[in-house]
């Protein structure tokens, strides 16, 4: 039974479709996954569902009653609100019922009407059923099994980071059990613990799934279904992701098959056309020509767009790049022990880690962007540092990637930083359009696009490949791969990581966390 039914849909944004008539449903059990290109409109697909963006065209039918759960990423959290004071938000229907209960036993034991007691009696019944007793053992289970234990449950909310504030809004959304689940690329801040354990709740889970991610393996693990967001289409796939990309693979050969077929016909026909229209076999020339006119024509398959990149170099006359000693980082207590370590010109260096750490602080406190407790850091004379922060915050994001590059290079001419965007995988209709609305991928390509307009000799990348789809991964890590100055780069993918980087420090050794 379908618990979504999705007809006719067509979306674009000014001259760009993201799709046009797609439909599929979604099945109660099924675990979709939703694959595609940066800017293909998988997370416009979702606001669609959920009612936060409107069609062109189309309905979206979701089964009558069904509660729906969605990762939001902005959602509004009272300032000074704790960690488990924002999980306990997750049950708050329940409190509710829990504090009518006990008025309804109170009223009871000064008026001693029975009603009341059979009233409270059935909240009661409903709280049992609900697990209302269990709730902190729940909550314990899931802030362990996503790493939310070592944060600390008084931990204000706002002091949070932008990884940490992420897993404790999947953790609420988990907590509140719905019908239906919908998540956008949700092991974007986890750790392979934690990730882990969220394939085992997914693989647990009884209702219906659809989840946005990039991570191949994760969704290979956790789907059962996928659909597939390209060239202005939604296709839906029966089986896991590798299972998908086979069949839609086999769909583009056969796609191919045919266009060649019929491109022989249709030149064939173009050639007799032209060599009889005005001769004796006139007649059966311009049959041929209402037979190409009537003919439905065959789209030659597409490809994906390649996001290349290339990182400029300025050149240093210095052997030794960075000297970090005894460095004490944290907020008012150390978060570490004591950051020792250099590098020399050329090495490129791997942060590890569980997120929250303390990696992205080490970071900070290396570029001076926050006050170290103790310690130094210092960079050769010679450094040109480009630092890529992985959170997606800009001055004003009303303004276009155009108009926001202009005003940091206002010398820079439009085509120039068009062809840089374009290079970078941004299309031409994404350079006009307010970065507010661009997706995480998007506006993570106009900051890489941003670091190549500035040589320079030091990268330091945290967590870049947040939101990029496999091709534009691929792209970045050859540029990195071939750059020639000294790279610090904090990632927890694995695949993007293994076999090039010359050294590694492990932050998580060095945590004081209890």
């Amino acid at each position: 039974m379908a618990v979504l039914d999705v007809e006719g849909l067509t979306m674009s944004y000014a001259d760009k479709k993201l799709y046009e008539d797609a439909s599929f449903q979604l099945e109660k059990h099924e675990h979709m996954g939703i694959v595609g290109q940066n800017g293909a409109g998988k997370s416009t697909l979702i606001k669609i569902l959920i009612g936060q963006a409107l069609p062109v065209e189309g309905s979206i039918k979701w089964q009558k009653g069904v509660k729906i759960g969605y990762l939001d990423q902005y959602v509004d959290i009272p300032k000074g609100m704790t960690l488990i004071e924002f999980l306990h938000t997750a049950f708050s229907e329940l409190y509710k019922l829990n504090d009518q209960m006990n008025d309804l036993y109170q009223e009871y034991a000064e008026s001693m009407d029975y009603e009341l007691l059979t009233k409270a009696g059935r909240i009661q019944e409903k709280l049992d059923s609900h697990n209302f007793y269990d709730i902190e053992t729940e909550i314990e289970r899931v802030m362990s099994g996503l790493g939310l234990a070592e944060i600390g449950k008084d931990h204000v909310v706002s002091e949070m980071s932008g990884g940490q504030r992420s897993k404790i809004i999947l953790a609420k959304m988990l907590l509140e059990n719905p019908d239906v689940i919908l998540l956008d690329e949700p092991t974007n801040y986890l750790d392979t613990a934690h990730i882990e354990w969220l394939i085992e709740y997914l693989n647990n889970y009884d209702g219906a799934a659809m989840i946005i991610s990039h991570d191949y393996d994760f969704l290979e693990q956790v789907t059962n279904t996928i659909c597939d967001v390209s060239f202005n289409k939604i296709t839906k796939y029966r089986g896991s992701f590798q299972q998908a990309m086979r069949q839609k693979e086999e769909r583009k050969e056969a796609q191919e098959r045919e266009y060649e077929k019929q491109q022989v016909v249709i030149e064939k026909a173009e050639r007799f056309i032209r060599k009889n229209k005005a001769g004796s076999k006139s007649t059966m020339a311009k049959s041929r020509e209402k037979m190409l006119a009537r003919m439905k024509r065959v789209d030659p398959p597409s490809e994906n767009l390649k996001a290349t990149f290339h990182f400029p170099y300025e050149n240093t006359g210095s052997a030794n790049a960075l000297r970090v000693e005894n460095l004490s980082v944290g907020y008012g207590r150390p978060l570490l022990a004591p950051v020792t370590f250099s590098m020399t010109m050329g090495e490129k260096l791997h942060f590890t880690g569980f997120n929250g750490v303390g990696k992205s602080t080490l970071i900070k406190s290396i570029l001076k962007k926050i006050p170290a407790l103790d310690g130094d850091a210092t960079f050769s004379p010679s450094a040109i540092i480009n630092y890529f922060d992985q959170d997606l915050e800009w001055d004003d994001p009303s303004l276009t990637p155009l108009q926001t590059i202009q005003n940091m290079f206002p010398t820079m001419q439009p085509k120039t930083i068009r062809t840089k965007l374009a290079r970078a995988g941004i299309n031409s209709s994404n350079t006009q359009k307010p970065m507010n609305l661009l997706s995480g991928g998007e506006q993570t390509k106009v900051k890489l696009a941003i670091l190549e307009l500035t040589p320079c000799n030091f990268l330091i990348m945290d967590e870049p490949t947040n939101h990029l789809d496999d091709e534009t991964k691929e792209g970045l890590k050859k540029a990195l791969q071939e750059f020639p100055g000294n790279l610090i780069l904090v990632s927890h993918e694995d695949s993007f990581t293994r076999g090039w980087l010359d050294k590694t420090l492990n932050v998580e050794k060095l945590s004081l966390k209890k």
